[in-house]
């Protein structure tokens, strides 16, 4: 799994990288009034990429924390509930008892 998850990674860095390479030409962008921002093209569009992706991010790491929170807490309680639910352990007989015959048996006297 951690192949995958690598190989993911690397060929996003490369389509990126791509991206970039074939997006750099100067542009300006007018943001407000007569305020300009001269930049290469490509990073405005990463740019507004991340703004719209960490959100998203933040939140599935919130959430996975607060599963993985009520998972621990669960777990915590199950073993807690099996550890006071455990029965008594059995006396343990010795071998005296179990040598001798007991006396309420009638004898058949057969061989």
């Amino acid at each position: 799994m951690q192949f995958l998850r690598t190989a993911f990674w690397v060929v996003l860095a490369v389509a990126i990288a791509l991206f970039c390479k074939a997006n750099n030409r100067p542009t300006e962008i007018k943001i407000w009034g007569d305020i300009v921002w001269s930049t290469r093209i490509w990073f405005p569009i990463l740019l507004a990429f991340l703004v719209g992706a960490i959100p998203f991010w933040i939140m599935a790491r919130t959430t996975r924390w607060r599963m993985k929170r009520k998972l621990d807490s669960t777990e915590r309680a199950l073993i807690a509930a099996t550890a006071s639910a455990a029965p008594a352990p059995l006396p343990v007989s010795t071998t005296d008892e179990l040598s001798t015959p007991p006396s309420s048996l009638p004898a058949t006297g057969t061989a």
